[in-house]
């Protein structure tokens, strides 16, 4: 965002608009005890310039590495227009709208946001986003205990194909309400979930159960067949889903006989940068019977009564809107900043260039399976279809692999081994359409390279 200094006859011209002869004076209801004449081990001050270089400088001594690690987020182009709309003010300052009166403007972006990823995911209606994936994928659940109210269980099935980290923050935020999330297995040759694992459910209150695709593993789940067990269960579906897959594979609205329920995911690859671990973008859609038991809230676009098209927030199942008792979340907030950075980034794609971009994002993966798989010691761990991102075996530990590869500017991928010590040493690995041939090369000879070395040695 521009900066734009103060002088001193600016600041004493605001001072004496409002009344008061200095900063202290406008500021003295703050206790004398709380001042601090200095500060312990902060520089003088900086000008524009020399702040400049020392940030150029810290950021080169972070380097640049070549980043193979996806693992949920994902290191995509972003547009140069998506930020320099999302900086202006009248964006990056306005703060998400609680009430009706939200500017026009704002409400118009929640609303092609939400039409946007109702769209991708071939269901009735979207909210305005939540805080991030795992937290949307812990609120689909709960949304789905409301929904489905022939079920008494609270029970959840949950394949150990989901993103690890997803699990665990579901469950911590599902538990202390009283839902039970249980773990189906993974097919060890194909790393999705059987759908036997659901046909042996026969016979149990099922309240939902959880379909990632592409699951963690980039596997691509037999979504039809789960659907239409779960159905078969009387369970409800829940899909966890890659926008950006969803440009190439069929929308959980198409699963099965009758789609999805509900559908969440990750926003961060739509426009959002990787940058330090977040913040990041949750999104939600589902099927309009169950609209109502949906958190956070929707803009509608509707006609005042001259007739001219207008906005409004049409539904606030939250807390601050209705009698506690009846919301359907306590979310005070979402992500309105990266939800207008995904929506600039959807508008500028469309659905052609979201298309290529899932398209080049499969090309780049299997180019890079292909030239890790070759080395000696490396091998593809499960077969099937797959998209964005694979998990391959090792005969040497990955832990020091990734190490000296960091070493050599090359983030490896993603070590298996903590959430899922049954495989053994495996490595995910990632290659989006920021990736080129001369970078999975360069990543294939000092793996080579390496791995000999681990031999010889």
């Amino acid at each position: 965002m521009p900066y734009i200094p103060h002088t001193s006859d600016d600041l004493r011209a605001m001072l004496e608009r409002i009344g008061v002869r200095s900063l202290d004076e406008l500021f003295d209801e703050i206790p004398a005890g709380l001042g601090v004449d200095q500060l312990p081990g902060i520089p003088p001050a900086l000008s524009e310039m020399e702040v400049t270089r020392l940030a150029g400088e810290r950021a080169a001594a972070d380097g640049q590495p070549l980043n193979f690690i996806g693992a949920g987020a994902y290191e995509h182009h972003v547009p140069a227009p998506v930020w320099a709309l999302v900086s202006r003010g009248e964006f990056y300052s306005a703060y998400t709208p609680y009430q009706a009166e939200a500017s026009q403007g704002t409400l118009q972006v929640m609303y092609e946001f939400q039409s946007m990823i109702a769209a991708l995911t071939g269901l009735d209606a979207a909210n305005a986003s939540l805080y991030d994936g795992a937290s949307a994928l812990a609120e689909a659940c709960l949304m789905a205990v409301r929904a489905h109210r022939r079920s008494r269980a609270a029970r959840i099935l949950v394949p150990r194909t989901v993103h690890p980290t997803w699990r665990r923050v579901a469950r911590a935020i599902t538990e202390g309400q009283g839902l039970v999330l249980e773990e189906l297995p993974c097919d060890p040759q194909t790393g999705t979930t059987p759908a036997a694992a659901l046909a042996a459910q026969a016979g149990t209150d099922v309240t939902a159960v959880v379909i990632q695709q592409p699951n963690f593993f980039g596997q691509l789940e037999d979504v039809d067949a789960l659907a239409r067990q779960a159905r078969a269960l009387g369970a409800l579906v829940i899909a966890a889903v890659n926008p950006v897959a969803l440009a190439v594979l069929k929308p959980p609205g198409e699963w099965g006989d009758d789609g999805a329920d509900i559908a969440c995911g990750e926003g961060q690859p739509l426009g959002i940068p990787l940058s330090g671990g977040g913040p990041y973008l949750g999104f939600m859609a589902t099927r309009i019977e169950h609209v109502r038991q949906m958190p956070g809230r929707i803009a509608g676009r509707t006609v005042d009564r001259d007739g001219r098209p207008g906005f409004t927030l049409t539904l606030q199942a939250r807390e601050q809107h209705i009698r506690r008792g009846k919301a359907t979340s306590n979310i005070c907030t979402n992500q309105g900043l990266l939800m207008t950075a995904a929506t600039i980034h959807l508008a500028l794609l469309g659905p052609t260039g979201l298309q290529r971009v899932a398209e080049a994002c499969m090309a780049r993966s299997q180019e890079l399976v292909a030239a890790l798989a070759a080395q000696t010691g490396v091998r593809l761990l499960f077969s099937g279809p797959r998209f964005h991102e694979a998990a391959l075996a090792f005969e040497a530990p990955v832990a020091p692999v990734l190490e000296v590869l960091a070493a050599q500017g090359i983030v490896g991928g993603f070590d298996l081994a903590g959430d899922y010590p049954e495989l053994g040493q495996a490595l995910l690995v990632c290659a989006t359409e920021t990736r080129t041939s001369a970078d999975i090369a360069r990543y294939a000879r000092a793996l080579g390279s390496l791995l000999e070395r681990t031999r010889a040695a």
